[in-house]
């Protein structure tokens, strides 16, 4: 590691950089596959009740203490709400009506949310100009892909697209309410027990909007919903830890841009999806308030211009 520039990507942490945006990437394409034959909140269900058993053992595995105060599970509880139950059920549901390409480009907002929110509620990270600059690029792409009647048109697509937005917005606050409340946990931990709190949430959730799971599901939308929970939610929390602390919090924000490459590529070869210009200039302008919120490539630019 350079003190003076921090944490790096070498090989190894670039390669778990690019599974991990395949296996998120690959979430939204799992998502599109099961809301075939099974509801959204349901799928939401499937993601999380089977994620909860295989990161038991791998807590397990690992020898992570498990805390038995009951303010740390309620801190799980409303984590699991925020990271997990709010946010999959809504992207679950705008899939319904966008295609899975879209979802994870709305989806990518989610970075330029979170520093905009932690900079209003976090006395150690304030909202300065950069991350304002970086939230206004975001906005301008999200107007770009919608529509800037979109708020006087409320279409069902709108509609979809509006709640994207809305996961991303959770997304955010969850990442205030670890950072506050979670901090002093293992990682494997705070992953299994947001998961935990999310199917306490879902199950009466899913059973009440859904009624029981149907168990009488096709080959390939069982295959989807347990890549969704084991690859996308398992495998991708434990390569999203493991990122953090080879390479740093700034570097793993990368992964942000990586996604959407992966979820459309996989939309257009087996779901054959087609997205538009507008979801392109969007997904531009909001990779662009991302590299402005990241500020290091802001910061690379002054630094050649004052060498000049």
């Amino acid at each position: 590691m350079d003190k003076k520039t921090g944490p790096t990507i070498d090989t190894i942490s670039g390669i778990m950089l690019l599974v991990l945006a395949a296996v998120w990437g690959g979430s939204f394409f799992f998502a599109e596959v099961a809301l075939d034959e099974v509801p959204p909140l349901t799928v939401t269900l499937h993601r999380v009740v089977w994620a909860v058993p295989a990161l038991f053992v791998v807590v397990l595995w690992r020898g992570v203490k498990i805390p038995r105060a009951p303010r740390i599970w309620f801190a799980y509880l409303v984590m699991g709400a925020l990271n997990n139950a709010i946010p999959f059920s809504l992207i679950f549901w705008g899939q319904m009506t966008i295609e899975s390409g879209l979802a994870s480009i709305l989806n990518g907002t989610t970075a330029v949310f979170g520093a905009v929110v932690s900079g209003l509620l976090l006395v150690d990270e304030p909202l300065s100009p950069q991350k304002i600059t970086g939230a206004i690029f975001g906005v301008l792409g999200v107007a770009v892909i919608m529509g800037f009647d979109a708020l006087t048109n409320l279409d069902p697509r709108n509609l979809a697209q509006l709640a994207i937005l809305a996961a991303a917005l959770s997304y955010a606050f969850a990442s205030v309410w670890g950072k506050t409340k979670l901090a002093g946990q293992a990682p494997e931990m705070n992953a299994l027990g947001m998961l935990v709190g999310s199917t306490v949430l879902m199950i009466p959730i899913a059973i009440w909007s859904d009624g029981l799971p149907d168990i009488n599901l096709s080959a390939k939308v069982w295959a989807s919903l347990f890549s969704l929970s084991i690859l996308s939610t398992v495998l991708a929390y434990l390569l999203y830890f493991a990122i953090l602390l080879r390479a740093g919090a700034a570097n793993l924000m990368l992964v942000t841009l990586l996604v959407p490459p992966f979820a459309i590529g996989l939309g257009v070869l087996f779901l054959g999806e087609r997205l538009g210009l507008e979801a392109w200039g969007g997904f531009g302008l909001i990779a662009v308030g991302l590299v402005i919120t990241d500020g290091r490539v802001m910061a690379y630019l002054r630094s050649i211009l004052r060498n000049d």
